[in-house]
């Protein structure tokens, strides 16, 4: 039998074991050279998942890490910006506040001039970018914060600058007369009134208080509407009696002066002579407060409208007009503080009642109506107008309370700040002159204050005849029989007796004729003469053109230009709204007025039975086959139903939708008021709520010097300024950004906050105002303006500052330098974690190589003297 030696394949038990402590050593070498457990999750461990953890979140911190890096270098450019701005202001106060106030041929100061190189600096820091992003513009970060400085302050050739602005408003405030809107009259021979021109009105110098020390004189007011006050002289005063009035300004100052009884010759400064008589004295004392007037209303008056025309451009007080509106009494009368949201007919309550369920909505906060017991932000339905103001301004946190005169609220938030109204009962909601409507006021024209031709010349009144000899109660130039007064196209003329219709007798009184005129014009607020002076009457809405044959006698009635006011078309501006398109876009014409999301419908669609009503005159809404105008169907648009409302109207001036904003016209001369059942559709019309998204104001109508009212600017034809973003939230919250798992930061500006605002409007004004250095009082309207500008420009309690917004940056800092220290905590933790999960001591596995090398040589030992094994060597030789 033949005997085999003995062969060890890679099978064996001694082999397998070899190999296994290769693999060790392969393995062990791996992890010495990368210090890695492994190459593979599998041969981690049973810790890898921990590892995995800690990696994702290590990786969340470096994104943090970017994200704060990125924020910093933001927030850095910005700080640099803001404290360029603060220097910018301390420059311009010091400028403001100089002695040197000589005018140059320009017509402006040294500290004017400055203050246009500093507006130019301060826009250009408005525009600052950090990358691609600008920094003073909120959330529209792809768009300049500011208009250029040439723009802003001269407008372009279709819109109006500052200086445009400041110019009208500088007329609607002085008025025809120079007299800043006040009127200063002779009730009775031994008496003087000043009275405000308008009630309401928005312009010129408003009567604050008045107070006497003149023995004998009774004064009254300010009282009345429009307000005024009244001094009656019993008896002369003493030398040294006073008498003082206050006024309070456009831009929210007080400006005052006293007159002193004296019969000191010459007669001091701020005097007034005492005369022979009772009568002589307060003819001494109405000449004297026309020169007093006069001379602060082109002064203190001029700076103070500069400034109020600054707030009208930059920064408009929020400020809702409702239309005028009446009662429901018997005969309406207009609304006042006093009338109730809801009652019976033949009340002083609301044309359309309020009822428990309704609500109002201001800038976001419903008022809710409930029966009775109402708190908080609820409303009694048998609560007044007032107490629902004193609610809405609770909520707007305004400073300026909310009021009702003559039928007209008028609603108001601080500047800066929005007002957004609506309601769920649109009739109500028109009920207290809101909704899209608008009216005329009334018109007042004034004549001059004059005489008759008595022997001692007085001024006229009521029983003064229009035609008579010298010497007698009659006018200073008389009308003749062939003469004629034309009243709206209606002819007034003159007989010798006898007089019918519309006829007058040359022996007829003044009153005679007013009734006459007011005959014609149908006006409800008669004409009247006082102190001498003339005021035709005409109601809302209408025109007043009244031309003569006899222009001397004309005159002699106080009208050296016959008196003639045609009213602009009204109009009703909504607010700029988008369709519901995907990407929506504002309205147009072809917008339908209902469609299916992602369609260019409104935003909110009308239904069948749905109806929209124009001055009393209801449109319905219908499926299909709507004929005439007052029909319309809901899958019609935009332009058909704004042809169907100018049907109704009989307007000459079609109506428009352009930029996404609807404009209502008439050219009747009559109100217009449009409502609808449908709060919802008529708001995504950009209709029926009421609000005050503080656009730049312009004085309304034409001539500017007897304007009572102000109108929106808009985009076409008023610039600007602020081209950013102007959302309803807080200006850091328009970049906000998240730099650990549970904290954000808030980082962004906008060129429109209050403080920033506040500086740029002021250098603005005093960068645009020109006062030519002839004028006698121009020293004293830039000394007033100066003074203005000064105080705006330090800091006011309560108000922000730059300094303010800087420290919220600071915060936002300080938060992520917190942040950097937890996460830099963080990372030491999380990075042992996995270390401890994927990494090995190099001491550790080459003390294991050297085991296992030691174990390697035992086996290759063995394995050696293993194959040298032979059966023979243990079998006997022979």
């Amino acid at each position: 039998m033949a005997i085999n030696g003995i062969t060890y394949g890679t099978s064996s038990v001694l082999n397998q074991s070899v190999l296994s402590l290769k693999n060790q050593m392969t393995a062990l070498q791996s992890q010495l050279t990368t210090g890695e457990k492994s190459t593979t999750y599998a041969g981690m461990g049973v810790n890898e998942g921990f590892a995995i953890a800690a990696r994702s979140q290590l990786s969340n911190i470096s994104a943090f890490t970017d994200t704060m890096s990125n924020i910093n270098t933001d927030i850095g450019i910005a700080n640099t910006g803001l404290q360029s701005l603060v220097d910018i202001g301390t420059t311009m106060v010091n400028a403001a506040n100089s002695t040197m106030q000589t005018l140059s041929s320009a017509g402006q100061t040294i500290a004017q001039q400055t203050a246009y190189s500093q507006l130019s600096s301060m826009l250009g820091i408005l525009n600052l970018q950090a990358g691609d992003r600008y920094l003073f513009s909120g959330s529209a970060i792809n768009t300049p914060a500011v208009a250029p400085v040439d723009t802003i302050l001269n407008g372009t050739t279709t819109q109006a600058g500052l200086k445009q602005v400041i110019s009208e408003r500088q007329q609607a405030d002085l008025g025809t007369s120079g007299l800043g809107r006040l009127i200063v009259a002779s009730p009775s021979t031994n008496s003087v009134q000043v009275v405000e021109d308008a009630a309401g009105s928005p312009f010129g110098m408003k009567l604050s208080a008045a107070s006497s020390t003149l023995t004998g004189a009774t004064l009254t007011g300010p009282s009345g509407s429009p307000s005024g006050v009244s001094i009656n002289l019993a008896t002369n005063p003493n030398n040294g009696d006073q008498v003082k009035f206050s006024f309070n300004m456009p831009d929210g100052t007080t400006e005052s002066f006293q007159l002193t009884a004296s019969s000191a010759t010459p007669l001091p400064t701020g005097s007034f002579a005492i005369g022979a008589t009772p009568a002589a004295t307060a003819a001494n004392l109405k000449a004297a407060l026309t020169t007093a007037i006069g001379t602060l209303a082109n002064t203190s008056l001029v700076a103070a409208s500069a400034i109020a025309a600054g707030n009208d451009f930059f920064s408009s007080a929020a400020t809702v007009s409702g239309g005028g509106v009446t009662n429901k009494a018997t005969p309406p009368a207009p609304i006042s503080g006093a009338t109730l949201l809801s009652g019976a007919a033949g009340t002083d309550s609301l044309a359309t009642s309020f009822a428990p369920g309704d609500s109002i909505t201001v800038n976001g906060t419903p008022i809710t109506f409930v029966a009775s017991g109402a708190t908080g932000n609820q409303l009694n339905v048998t609560d007044s107008v007032q107490t629902m103001l004193t609610k809405i301004d609770s909520i707007t946190g305004t400073s300026t309370p909310s009021t009702v005169t003559d039928g007209v609220i008028a609603l108001h938030n601080d500047s800066g700040t929005g007002l957004t109204l609506s309601a769920s009962n649109s009739a109500a909601f028109a009920a207290l002159g809101f909704g899209a409507i608008a009216t005329q006021p009334p018109i007042a024209v004034a004549g001059s204050a004059v005489n008759n031709q008595a022997s001692t010349p007085a001024p006229i009144t009521g029983a003064t005849l229009l035609s008579g000899a010298a010497g007698t109660d009659s006018l200073a130039a008389s009308f003749g029989l062939a003469d004629s007064i034309t009243v709206n196209g209606t002819p007034i003329t003159f007989v010798a007796s006898g007089a019918t219709g519309n006829q007058l007798n040359l022996t007829d009184s003044v009153q005679t004729l007013l009734s006459k005129i007011d005959s014609i014009t149908g006006t409800t607020i008669p004409s009247t003469v006082n102190g001498g002076a003339i005021a035709l009457r005409s109601n809302a809405g209408s025109s007043l053109n009244v031309t003569t044959t006899n222009a001397a006698a004309f005159a002699a009635l106080g009208f050296s230009t016959p008196p003639s006011v045609t009213l602009p078309p009204l109009q009703v501006a909504g607010s700029i709204v988008d369709n519901k398109a995907a990407s929506p876009v504002p309205i147009s014409g072809t917008t339908t007025l209902s469609g299916a999301a992602g369609t260019n419908s409104l935003g909110a669609s009308f239904a069948l039975g749905d109806t929209i009503t124009v001055n009393g005159t209801t449109i319905t809404f219908l499926a299909s086959g709507a004929s005439g105008n007052q029909q319309i169907n809901v899958t019609d648009n935009v332009q058909t139903l704004l042809s169907k409302i100018d049907a109704l109207t009989g307007t000459t001036a079609a109506s428009t939708v352009s930029g996404g904003a609807i404009t209502l016209k008439s050219s009747t001369g009559t109100s217009l008021a449009v409502t609808s059942s449908n709060a919802a559709a008529f708001g995504a019309l950009g209709l029926g709520a009421a609000n005050a998204a503080l656009p730049p104001l312009r004085v309304a109508g034409s001539p500017l010097g007897t304007a009572t009212s102000q109108v929106a600017g808009t985009p076409a034809n008023t610039v600007t300024w602020y081209t950013g973003e102007s959302g309803p939230g807080s200006a850091r919250a328009t970049a906000t950004s998240r730099i650990d798992q549970s904290v954000t930061v808030q980082f962004g500006i906008r060129a429109n906050e209050q403080a920033i605002r506040t500086q740029l409007q002021n250098l603005a004004v005093f960068a645009a105002v020109t006062t030519s250095p002839t004028n006698p009082n121009g020293a004293l309207q830039v000394q007033a303006l100066s003074q203005r500008v000064t105080q705006n420009l330090e800091p006011q309690t309560g108000q922000q500052t730059i300094q303010d917004i800087q420290a919220d940056l600071a915060t936002a800092q300080a938060t992520m330098k917190d942040a950097g220290a937890r996460q830099t905590q963080s990372k030491a933790m999380l990075q042992n974690i996995i270390d401890q999960a994927e990494t090995v001591s190099t001491d550790q596995v080459a003390s294991e190589i050297l085991a296992l090398q030691t174990s390697l040589q035992a086996s290759y030992q063995t394995t050696s003297m293993l194959s040298q094994l032979t059966l023979t060597k243990y079998l006997p030789v022979g």
